[in-house]
């Protein structure tokens, strides 16, 4: 006995499947719309960045000027550390905010489903 194909089950499927890649598309462009700005622990630098990492401006401020390039440069690499972390998160709270009703079909944070977390697809 053959079993027989629920063809509105499969359109629902694929109504559900095309309207994900849209709401994927739509991530991918608010990543880039999406900017954090955050400071070196001194004061010295500001560095603007995108929720896809992107650096959008690095600022020093003028009080930096005289300082030993050592001091700067550890005040750079803070900023460019914390502009990781804060891009890190606005991608995760941009991706929970517009994921949010997708839970159940088993996507992690980075919108990958089970079986590419395993390496499988």
């Amino acid at each position: 006995m053959g079993r027989s194909v629920d063809e509105t089950w499969i359109e629902d499927a694929i109504e559900r499947y095309q309207r994900l890649e849209r709401v994927m598309a739509d991530f991918d462009r608010a990543l880039a719309k999406v900017d954090v700005t955050v400071h070196s622990p001194d004061g010295l630098v500001e560095v603007v960045v995108a929720a896809d990492g992107t650096i959008r401006e690095v600022t020093i401020s003028d009080s930096a000027q005289g300082r030993p390039a050592r001091e700067l440069a550890r005040s750079v690499q803070a900023a460019v550390t914390a502009a990781a972390d804060a891009a890190r998160w606005a991608r995760a709270k941009l991706h929970s905010d517009m994921f949010s009703d997708y839970r159940d079909l088993g996507l992690d944070r980075g919108g990958r489903g089970a079986s590419q977390r395993r390496g499988d697809g």
